[in-house]
């Protein structure tokens, strides 16, 4: 499918007094700094690079571009700054927040995005390192991050919100079921209660980045949240049949019923705000109608079977 991201503004369109601390912190004048595609902030997304060669990755949002963005930024750098070395994914080397801008600055990973549709040997690569990131953050080792059902209460209501206001078009099978994909979206709240470890809750093909050696960094973590270690596995199936490709055969350690409910009620989320307006984020509700479309035909299945 292809993919549509937000509008950003580059290392050149920050204040002056930012850049500032943003060299300070990197060590030196930046002298190139190129801006990355994926996600749908419209601040910065820059690999920089200092005359002596230091490189850093610089992601900064103002109250002004995005409201929105600014507190997923603020949550960013909460986990991130918590992160055991063990975790594979990038370092946080700081951030600040003078109130109107929120600025993290992070190691600069040399990578890729996985290929879409997916390819064989990166999903393997990324379920390896969402072992890896089971291991290193089960028990959680941060402090004030949200639990899964705290965080996803709201998104999971996707389906009862659709049922109390049908939009016109709605697609006749979600019409008839509503009542089956709300019980599932219930279950799926229950489901995601469980667990101890600290997943990333937003696992899709650009926040991953494949390492030239072909191991894969998960990057972006304003979701962060405590819950099963399976969470992050059911987002990666779920993005890998958004793209056309073999994700059941990832659900095979997960409970049938759970992985159906708890794809269903992210489903029914991206659906349902996909008719709202996104003032400032271009793209973002044909980017969540996209993959709910995508999506459907194989959970009427899973919901027949």
């Amino acid at each position: 499918m292809t993919q549509r991201y937000g509008v950003r503004i580059s290392w050149a369109d920050l204040p002056d007094r930012i850049r500032q601390r943003v060299e300070a912190v990197v060590g030196g004048p930046v002298v190139r700094a190129a801006s990355q595609t994926g996600g749908f902030s419209p601040g910065t997304a820059d690999r920089v690079v200092t005359a002596d060669g230091r490189r850093a990755f610089v992601k900064a949002v103002s109250t002004r571009l995005n409201s929105r963005s600014v507190e997923l930024a603020r949550a960013e750098a909460r986990v991130t700054a918590q992160m055991p070395p063990a975790a594979p994914v990038p370092r946080l080397l700081a951030a600040f927040d003078d109130g109107e801008w929120v600025v993290l600055i992070h190691e600069d990973v040399e990578g890729r995005h996985p290929r879409t549709p997916w390819v064989e040997d990166e999903i393997a690569a990324t379920v390896r390192a969402l072992r890896e990131l089971a291991a290193a953050l089960t028990p959680s080792p941060l402090s004030g991050v949200p639990t899964a059902a705290e965080q996803l209460a709201p998104s999971f209501g996707g389906w009862a919100r659709l049922a109390a206001d049908p939009p016109p078009g709605l697609d006749p099978w979600v019409v008839t079921h509503l009542d089956d994909l709300r019980a599932a979206a219930d279950r799926g709240l229950a489901a995601v209660a469980t667990g101890a470890t600290l997943a990333h809750c937003d696992v899709r093909a650009d926040n991953l980045l494949v390492r030239p050696d072909g191991s894969v960094v998960v990057v972006d973590w304003p979701y962060g949240c405590v819950g099963p270690a399976w969470l992050d596995t059911v987002l990666l199936a779920m993005n890998v049949l958004v793209h056309g490709g073999p994700g059941d055969a990832l659900l095979a350690g997960v409970d049938r019923r759970t992985a159906t409910d708890v794809i269903a009620a992210f489903t029914g989320d991206f659906l349902e705000r996909s008719r709202h307006p996104s003032p400032g984020i271009p793209h973002v509700r044909a980017f969540q109608r996209a993959h709910a479309e995508a999506v459907l035909p194989w959970l009427r299945r899973r919901l027949a079977g």
